[in-house]
């Protein structure tokens, strides 16, 4: 099976606690990257099992839970002490305060609950940060509306403007690739209608497909499908599975 990375800026909330991703046509363990391709079965215990099926398995017997995967995880990934990990895991063990005491480098009962208290106050942060980071992504945050089609007087653009701008960054050719993604909104916009063009309305791509388009324009296609979607130029299903351009 193909070993694949894995872009955890596009993994969900719900995707991290099964710890698996459904990734176009395949099933994706996020902890060790093996795939299980969507429609195969795999043989297990005398029987088959489907992609999904085999995932679950994987996980179980390679990595535990999905719980103890995340909390094996680096303090820079989970931003997590190695004394708030020892208590999530014995927190999850269903471990009295007392029983803690005695499992665990904390020998005070007040300090087992003074980290319980912390982890609830570090799970309420966690939430109003959240909500902070999915307002700024909303449509009218962005200047330019996410429909892509309306835009104020300042981004209006000329003919010869989208000409000069285009022929900057496509230097071998309209059809050919750029050498960097423009930062200013304006060139942004500009690129993204410009890249548009390479796929069919009414067409149903899948995400290998919209990847394999937009690395002919640059070998960031992350960024460049994240801002096909952003700005409203191309929508998807929500496990990601299938884009389309918006009409």
């Amino acid at each position: 099976m193909e070993v694949v990375m894995v872009d955890f800026q596009n993994i969900s909330v719900g995707e991290l606690m099964k710890g698996y991703q459904l990734d176009g046509l395949q099933y994706r363990c996020l902890h060790c990257d093996l795939v299980f391709c969507l429609h195969e079965v795999y043989p297990f215990h005398h029987k088959f099992l489907t992609a999904e099926g085999m995932v679950q398995v994987h996980i179980q017997q390679e990595h535990g839970t999905a719980f103890h995967a995340l909390l094996q995880m680096d303090k820079k990934t989970s931003g997590l002490s190695e004394v708030q990990q020892e208590m999530l895991k014995l927190f999850y063990e269903g471990l009295s305060d007392k029983e803690i005491t005695v499992e665990s480098s904390v020998n005070n009962i007040s300090t087992v609950r003074q980290h319980r208290f912390k982890l609830r106050e570090k799970e309420r942060q966690a939430k109003i940060f959240l909500a902070l980071m999915q307002l700024l992504s909303e449509p009218n945050h962005y200047k330019i509306h996410r429909g892509a089609t309306q835009v104020d007087e300042r981004y209006s653009i000329e003919d010869k403007e989208r000409e000069k701008v285009l022929q900057t960054y496509f230097k071998q050719g309209l059809d050919g690739s750029i050498e960097t993604i423009p930062s200013k909104e304006k060139r942004k916009l500009i690129i993204l209608q410009h890249i548009l063009q390479r796929f069919t309305i009414g067409k149903v791509y899948t995400e290998k497909e919209v990847n394999m388009i937009l690395k002919t324009v640059h070998e960031d296609f992350v960024t460049l499908r994240r801002y096909l979607i952003e700005y409203g130029f191309m929508d998807r299903n929500t496990d990601g599975s299938s884009y389309w351009v918006k009409e």
